[in-house]
């Protein structure tokens, strides 16, 4: 039987899969050993921690075991220091709210740390009551304490003390990229900046995916895509990311965990994840990028719900392409770029995870159409006065017809 579709869990002990762990600090933290980059693959042995598991002296030696193990590549900050820098999480400072909790903006000098520079921050303050627990706290400590990529945010920091887990980022002065595509507030990203953003995001994920022992990142989605003052694409929130199979095996099962509408069919299914579910979530993102509509919107009809679903049929046809493609672009988007980005998202979101494309492949493709030109507003494509516009003069001329048609039968009549 299919697996039905389980949101984040919030365990209140600490699990593995389908096996609860009991017990303290000593037997759920990991030994020296285990955040070695030879033992990056033991991730999965991670274990959620309850709050009452915790306690000061425990954090102290947790402590100690991350500064071992990656010496001066993340800094370990006190909580009144990141009090200090965020005027004690102040909502005037909040940048976003989500499962894990909110993150805050702050800025550090250069007096703080030895080799840390003056910067602005954000600080991802993690509740222990929410979706997400220490465990995947510590996923990302391990995964962005470890990889550096420029498609990647930075993690600049960690806080663990007492119950409290906190994450110090790079900030990334434009948000995500849901809210440039989905908020009203945001100007319309053009059709260049999309495609930048598209394979700054596909870099990122072929980076992961091609590392000694790939990474799975499991939950790609436009949330997670951030942007700095640049446009560039960097993937954030690694919490949920998972070593990849080794030696003769094919997949990794897991516990269905990620987003409505990005998650790989077969994953769902059966709790078989690879590399090819990221690509499907991949394929998702690009249908975003070409449509400007959500992966998943409750409030549209029961046909068009589902992104994937709605914009199949129009994908292999440049002249049914047209009839999807975002109206915000105004026609300022190239023909053969769209068509070329609809047949790679396409292959990307095909049901058999086999046919979907490396990332390395996909970011070649990207690659490709940065030269192109061909607007479609150039080429008579896309009507040069919007639809709503003629249709709103149409109407307003036909007003005046009929206001004249008026004045001259009362013109007659009076004669």
């Amino acid at each position: 039987m299919p697996r039905p579709w389980r949101p984040f869990a919030a365990a209140k002990c600490c699990t593995v899969e389908d096996h609860v762990i009991l017990g303290n600090l000593s037997r759920c933290r990991p030994s020296r050993s285990q955040f070695s980059k030879k033992k990056v693959a033991e991730l999965a042995s991670f274990r959620r921690l309850s709050s009452s598991d915790l306690s000061g002296a425990s954090s102290a030696r947790f402590n100690e075991e991350l500064a071992h193990s990656f010496g001066a590549g993340l800094h370990a900050f006190q909580l009144s220091e990141l009090r200090k820098i965020t005027h004690d999480f102040s909502s005037n400072y909040l940048l976003g709210e989500g499962g894990f909790g909110t993150v805050h903006k702050g800025y550090v000098d250069d007096r703080m740390r030895p080799g840390l520079k003056a910067q602005a921050v954000a600080v991802k303050l993690l509740d222990m009551e929410g979706r997400q627990g220490h465990r995947e706290w510590l996923t990302e400590v391990i995964f962005l304490g470890q990889f550096r990529h420029p498609h990647l945010v930075k993690l600049i920091g960690y806080c663990c003390e007492d119950e409290e887990r906190l994450l110090v980022y790079e900030f990334m002065p434009r948000g995500s990229l849901e809210n440039h595509l989905f908020k009203r507030i945001s100007a319309t990203l053009s059709w260049g900046t999309r495609l930048k953003i598209a394979i700054g995001a596909a870099k990122g994920l072929a980076f992961l995916h091609g590392s000694e022992k790939p990474v799975i990142y499991r939950d790609f989605k436009t949330s997670n895509i951030l942007l700095d003052s640049d446009f560039t694409a960097k993937l954030s929130d690694f919490g949920l990311a998972k070593m990849g199979p080794e030696g003769e095996d094919t997949h990794v099962t897991t516990r269905v965990m990620g987003t409505h509408g990005y998650a790989a069919p077969e994953y769902v299914m059966t709790g078989h994840l690879t590399t090819k579910s990221d690509v499907y979530s991949y394929g998702v993102v690009l249908l975003e990028l070409l449509t400007g509509r959500r992966a998943m919107d409750k409030n549209r009809s029961k046909s068009e719900e589902k992104l994937v679903n709605w914009a199949k049929p129009y994908l292999t046809s440049s002249r049914k392409l047209r009839c999807i493609i975002d109206p915000k672009f105004g026609g300022q988007y190239s023909i053969k770029g769209a068509r070329q980005v609809a047949s790679l998202a396409l292959q990307c979101i095909s049901p058999n995870p086999n046919d979907r494309p490396r990332m390395s492949a996909a970011v070649q493709i990207l690659e490709g159409l940065r030269h192109l030109k061909d607007m479609a507003v150039n080429s008579g494509a896309w009507p040069a006065t919007p639809i709503a516009g003629r249709n709103a003069i149409s109407a307003k001329t036909k007003m005046n017809n009929l206001a004249n048609a008026r004045r001259r039968s009362i013109s007659t009549k009076l004669a």
